[in-house]
């Protein structure tokens, strides 16, 4: 009970010394107290504000359309059936990202993630994987020990629809070579490929399905096909390859903008930014019947005001 007194007291107490103190101070330096406490919440909230902005740019929905090929295929798709493919895609709304073949994560957080999944993998899905590329052994083997090079990889720009030098449309072909003592070896790969805009993280952006590479020929080269939808501003691109063995997380060989400039730069643009160009005419109809009269009656109707002005004055 006493210290319930007290603490009625205190707050008596404190209240009315803040009443007396406020009431001591001119309006003007109260609102200069509110304006410095305003400006104190502001300048305290502005980082988060700026954190947060920061964070939905990163998180910015992006959508592509990717099919890719090996070239050695009996049943290649020729350019024009591939980009049908992706239109018909486009309609139906079934991007990369869900398919999950382009996952919105760095090269960085992408070989982590592949490292702590190795062991969690089991041999059933692997050897489930391999049975489904034919022509290919079922024994579990890797040959990570640079046994493995991409010769060569180069991009072709393809579709910019309002003309302004950055496309929506592009491809990456790429050749994997197998170095091996015999040249009949073959195996298993698939590569992840990257896009770094104006020289910033790498961003995963395609991966491809398993495909096999014979030796060192040059006749089963991979080509990636990709249209980019949404989330890519205009800018220049490099492109990255990373090749893994199926079924083993460490990368087998690499290839990017340092090694060919072909990679280099590429001015790319989601198609969001890439509306059509339509051109107008504006039609004029001149009708030189009916201006040539109205010429000639004027130039008569002048011609007979001097006439009439002549003849007055005679």
């Amino acid at each position: 009970m006493m210290n319930h007194s007290i603490n009625q007291l205190t707050t008596q107490f404190t209240s009315s010394a803040l009443l007396k103190m406020t009431s001591i101070l001119s309006p003007i330096v109260l609102t200069t107290l509110q304006l410095s406490l305003m400006l104190t919440l502001i300048l305290v909230a502005l980082p988060s504000f700026a954190e947060q902005a920061e964070t939905n740019s990163n998180t910015e929905t992006r959508e592509s359309y990717s099919t890719g090929q090996s070239t050695g295929e009996p049943n290649k798709k020729s350019r024009e059936q591939i980009l049908r493919l992706i239109s018909q895609r486009k309609v139906l709304g079934d991007n990369d990202q869900i398919q999950n073949k382009a996952l919105h994560i760095t090269r960085d957080e992408l070989i982590n993630e592949k490292q702590q999944q190795a062991n969690k993998r089991i041999s059933a899905s692997f050897f489930k994987r391999m049975a489904e590329i034919p022509n290919t052994s079922s024994v579990a083997r890797s040959f990570s020990d640079g046994s493995f090079v991409i010769y060569d990889a180069y991009s072709q720009l393809i579709e910019d629809y309002d003309y302004d030098g950055y496309y929506q449309t592009f491809s990456v072909t790429f050749d994997a070579d197998f170095i091996t003592y015999s040249a009949y070896d073959e195996a298993a790969v698939y590569a992840e490929l990257y896009l770094s805009e104006n020289g910033g993280p790498w961003e995963h952006y395609y991966t491809t399905d398993a495909f096999i590479i014979h030796g060192e020929s040059s006749d089963d080269e991979f080509e990636v096909y990709s249209t980019l939808q949404q989330g890519f501003n205009s800018n220049h691109y490099d492109v990255l390859i990373d090749l893994y063995e199926v079924g083993y997380p460490n990368i087998i060989a690499s290839y990017s903008s340092d090694d060919s400039n072909s990679l280099y730069a590429l001015p790319l643009e989601s198609s969001d930014y890439d509306l059509e160009y339509v051109e107008y005419y504006e039609e004029t109809h001149i009708h030189g019947g009916s201006h040539s009269t109205i010429a000639l009656l004027f130039i008569f109707g002048i011609l007979l005001m001097r006439q009439l002005s002549f003849n007055q004055q005679l």
